[in-house]
């Protein structure tokens, strides 16, 4: 009888129009377990949406805590060089911050003087921005620069004045910009071999030893 109340063709069950006689009792009982079935069927559903909206919830909460930013704001008092500067916040508190993302030319190369300049006329004395999730091993902070609506990260890599650093960013923007910055031959990329900070970097700490 159970049998008959799952399988039965859903057409027939409501309506009770057996394609042969059938007990007036068997009929009854195939329909209550037609319309149990139907009732689980229902709250069974219910309950997997109100589950996966749950899930979805929990999910969405977690990727959205993992991707919200702190907020650093504050005037920008002094540029250390193509991608540090520091920002005086309204506690008074001086904050060394790191640009993320990019690696600008260090001061004894090509084109560090001018990276500097750049970036100093870009946010020096104005009030900036910051968006971060995390410091380096200096305890500087790694964020992202804004001043007004200009990404200045993005801003130092587009006129060649700071590499891509691939090594720490998977930006497709960043790179899409290097790429750009390199085919106009604008800013570093002028010189026919330059060489990228971190390679500098490593070359002078072997020497010192």
């Amino acid at each position: 009888m159970v049998l008959l109340g799952l399988f039965w063709p859903t057409s027939l069950v409501p309506t009770c129009q057996w394609p042969f006689w059938v007990p007036g009792w068997l009929s009854k009982r195939i329909q209550r377990t037609w319309a149990l079935k139907q009732r689980v069927r229902k709250v069974g559903l219910k309950m997997g949406k109100a589950l996966a909206r749950y899930l979805w919830l929990v999910i969405g909460f977690a990727f959205t805590t993992a991707l919200i930013a702190d907020e650093l704001r504050g005037k920008v008092v002094s540029i250390a060089d193509g991608d540090t500067i520091t920002v005086l916040d309204d506690n008074k508190k001086q904050n060394k911050v790191r640009l993320n993302g990019i690696d600008a030319p260090e001061k004894k190369q090509a084109f560090g003087a001018k990276s500097k300049a750049r970036l100093g006329e870009l946010v020096a004395g104005k009030d900036v921005v910051v968006e971060w999730k995390e410091k380096d091993k200096y305890g500087r902070i790694v964020g992202q620069i804004y001043q007004g609506s200009l990404d200045v990260n993005l801003q130092m890599v587009k006129e060649g004045l700071a590499w891509h650093y691939k090594k720490y960013s998977k930006s497709a923007e960043l790179s899409r910009a290097e790429a750009e910055a390199k085919a106009g031959k604008k800013g570093l990329w002028a010189d026919p071999n330059p060489v990228p900070p971190w390679e500098f970097r490593r070359t002078e700490k072997s020497k010192k030893k």
